[in-house]
């Protein structure tokens, strides 16, 4: 038998009579990408998460925050790359840092998602998962435990997929989207829906169709299942990828870890996981295994920096501001300048950030066209403002 299904039918034979409820519950945060769109201050080795885009925490804190009466911190893993392990462990230093986990090449979702599995499966042999993206934010702290809960309870059953499913408020294109089937039996009072497809980005009008036909949901990226019920997923819609982890769980705990970790990580297939496995889930014959639980919580994904004006701003027309500022005939803008003083006259809807090494100024409207200048400094080899 492969290692990690040994080590999921280890756990259940040792363990006779063993209750769902009595299965450990942890989460795996996904803190590995790069936030291109907030540079300046967005670099590579201070990315998104760990910066206080929103509020005085960096984002990565404010999620951990977010679980706090939900998991223990014992049981929290989070999933980043080598060039930010370092910084994560620094902002979280109550977490061990064995269950920091850095990817020696970025393999997308799947095999992330992968990786904490495969030691999730050789600590406990099976427990409840939830993977969390990092860098989020989340309004209704107190519905999204609530629901996240739900979704546990609904994930407990062996087999089930589950996902939190964002009501659209726009016709969004930047976002894949969930369409939901039939109604499921509730969790916990909390409505369930089987998910009928996952769909790509989609164009202006599909966008505007799936909102005006309200089936349909953002997909945040929020999941939650057994250990075991992924891994089976996994060795059937990805086998190669659960091959080499499987490989890989034999050396957890021992000196070849790194090395071995270095050899196969590469090979490993770059796929989301909502291609890898949740789409063909959704395929299967029989009783759909896939749910979709509404998640109202006020979410956002922050994607750039007029979305950190939408989340501030009180009123139309306010200017923010992250420091002092004397505005004259000035409205709509956002300012990051939290030492300097900015003198704003007769400009609106704009965006100024201000680092040491660089200034951002552009419409608040053009504000996701900051990954261009990204890629603009990589083709023009400027690493020292990457």
């Amino acid at each position: 038998m492969d290692q990690l299904g040994a080590a999921v039918k280890r756990a259940v034979a040792g363990k006779p009579g063993v209750r769902l409820k009595a299965l450990p519950l942890c989460a795996v945060l996904l803190a590995g990408g790069r936030g291109t769109r907030f540079w300046p201050r967005s670099r590579t080795r201070t990315p998104k998460q760990l910066l206080n885009i929103i509020g005085h925490d960096t984002m990565l804190r404010q999620t951990m925050a977010r679980l706090e009466s939900l998991v223990p911190s014992r049981h929290i893993w989070v999933v980043t790359n080598g060039e930010q392990a370092a910084a994560v462990r620094r902002e979280l230093r109550n977490l061990a840092p064995s269950h920091i986990l850095a990817e020696p090449v970025g393999r997308n979702t799947a095999a992330a998602i992968a990786l904490a599995a495969t030691h999730l499966a050789r600590l406990h042999g099976d427990a409840l998962m939830a993977v969390l993206p990092s860098d989020a934010y989340v309004r209704n702290i107190a519905r999204y435990r609530m629901l996240i809960r739900a979704a546990l309870h609904q994930a407990r059953t062996p087999g089930s997929l589950v996902v939190l499913g964002i009501p659209p408020t726009r016709p969004e294109t930047g976002y894949g989207y969930i369409e939901r089937g039939a109604p499921m039996a509730p969790s916990l009072g909390v409505p369930v829906y089987s998910v009928r497809r996952f769909t790509e980005k989609p164009a202006p009008p599909e966008a505007r169709r799936y909102v005006a036909s309200g089936k349909y949901f953002w997909n945040a990226g929020m999941f939650l299942w057994r250990v075991s019920t992924f891994l089976e997923n996994l060795k059937r819609f990805l086998p190669a990828t659960y091959g080499a982890l499987g490989e890989l769980a034999g050396a957890i705990g021992t000196r070849r870890y790194d090395s071995v970790l270095r050899r196969i990580y590469p090979r490993l297939e770059n796929i989301s996981v909502d291609y890898a496995v949740m789409e063909p889930a959704t395929r299967v014959r029989g009783p759909s295994r896939v749910s979709v639980i509404p998640a109202n919580v006020g979410w956002s994904d922050i994607g750039s920096w007029a979305a950190v004006y939408e989340l501030l701003a009180e009123k139309t027309g306010q200017n923010v501001s992250a420091g002092p500022l004397c505005a004259l005939d000035a409205t709509g803008n956002y300012f990051w300048s939290p030492q300097k003083l900015v003198a704003a006259i007769g400009v609106s809807d704009l965006v100024l950030v201000d680092t040491e090494d660089a200034l951002l100024l552009s419409a608040r409207d053009r504000s996701q066209d900051v990954g261009k200048i990204v890629k603009w400094l990589e083709k023009k080899r400027r690493r020292s403002l990457l």
